[in-house]
């Protein structure tokens, strides 16, 4: 089977394969938010913006889900270059500039953002070793960071001066060269084709709930993307409205959060190596992510200036530091032969939680607060922790 672990020959190196993996990512990431970058040159509204991010986690969801069994066929490799091509696409549909322009674009977009992760943790679970999953997960998960980096500091300056259709042109650049990247590498990592027997929905469901601590993490997965979507995109809208902060000092403190973000993707994922203990460390970020949570909804205003920022670095580092962990700990637990389809379920409902995360928000906002949304999503993160808890104990190496 392509990606399985079973290859008779020795396993081709790791480092050429998660630079790749990371790379991919941190496209995706950077074609998710060049519309929201560019938005003040090429005079994209706010709910353009959110139909965008919607279609894109629409068609993402079923391409996660179903994607698995492409992986197999293909190889991760393979699949790789086929959502650089999407990417390839949606951004040169971005640049028509209209409105249906933009919603085919997310549509196209999310044809990548469903398969990457899956596609990686088939590829790297086979190159690396249980002792090490934790962190090699972990470093490939800050690609999201590096996108979004990346793509805040170059595309302004490109939009201002060439134009908003240059900057599409140059994440579709970017995506091109990572095609070339990806078709060199994959003869190196293209395992023996045997296509495996097909799986009908029940069979991809019961990936999920056969194994109970798999069935734990797919739930504690969808609170901890709610907190994670909804501290990216309203945060700010927070810290101005009912924390006091000035529009510049909340995107500072927001800044705070995303490098904690990329501190905990790579410090969570080397303490789950060295303890060899993921699902503890997984439990740890989610009592973080609730305490943070509920604390600037609840009594955030009340702190001085230099506590709002600390709290928030603490946010970042557990509300956007955890997907590596979890990644590699479904890799762990799931049928070495089924990883990608295993990886793509489980993410499924990941994806639900950033669909469902801003219509709570906004309904708890109207009839409450922002504060009151934040409290709410802490409740929720906390019982996503005591899930994982609970499945924990389902069997003795867990």
């Amino acid at each position: 089977m392509v990606d399985g672990n079973a290859a008779a020959r020795p396993a081709p190196a790791l480092l050429p394969a998660l630079g790749a993996m990371t790379w991919l990512q941190a496209l995706v990431a950077l074609a998710l938010f060049a519309p929201g970058v560019v938005a003040p040159r090429a005079h994209i509204e706010v709910w353009q913006l959110s139909m965008f991010s919607c279609a894109v986690f629409a068609v993402g969801i079923p391409a996660s889900f179903w994607g698995g069994g492409f992986i197999a066929r293909l190889g991760s490799m393979r699949i790789a270059s086929l959502c650089a091509a999407a990417i390839v696409a949606s951004m040169a549909l971005a640049s028509l500039g209209s409105t249906g322009a933009l919603l085919a674009a997310g549509l196209c977009l999310g044809l990548a953002f469903g398969p990457e992760t899956p596609a990686s943790a088939a590829l790297l679970s086979r190159l690396v070793t249980a002792e090490r999953r934790a962190f090699v997960f972990s470093v490939r998960q800050t690609g999201n960071q590096i996108g979004a980096v990346c793509g805040s500091l170059a595309l302004p300056a490109i939009a201002i001066a060439l134009g908003p259709a240059c900057c599409y042109a140059a994440v579709g650049a970017c995506a091109v060269l990572a095609i070339g990247l990806f078709e060199w590498l994959r003869p190196a990592y293209a395992g023996k084709v045997v296509p495996p027997p097909k799986l009908d929905l029940r069979a991809r469901l019961a990936l999920v709930t056969a194994d109970r601590r798999i069935a734990m993490l797919t739930l504690a997965s969808m609170p901890f993307s709610a907190m994670q979507v909804s501290l990216n995109t309203v945060f700010v809208t927070l810290g101005t409205r009912e924390l006091g902060l000035s529009h510049i000092e909340a995107g500072m403190a927001l800044a705070c959060a995303q490098g904690g973000g990329l501190v905990g993707r790579l410090g969570w994922g080397l303490v789950a190596m060295r303890f060899n203990a993921s699902r503890m460390v997984l439990i740890v970020i989610g009592l973080g992510m609730a305490f943070c949570a509920a604390l600037l909804g609840l009594d955030g205003a009340s702190l001085s200036h230099t506590g709002q920022f600390v709290i928030a670095a603490l946010f970042g580092l557990t509300a956007s530091g955890w997907n590596g962990v979890f990644i590699a700990e479904i890799a762990r637990l799931a049928p070495q032969d089924r990883i990608g389809e295993t990886t793509g379920a489980v993410l499924t409902a990941s994806y639900a939680g950033l669909l469902a995360a801003p219509a709570l928000v906004s309904i708890l906002d109207g009839v409450a607060s922002l504060g009151a949304a934040f409290f709410a999503l802490a409740c929720l993160a906390l019982c996503g922790t005591v899930a994982l808890i609970w499945g924990s104990h389902d069997k003795a190496d867990a």
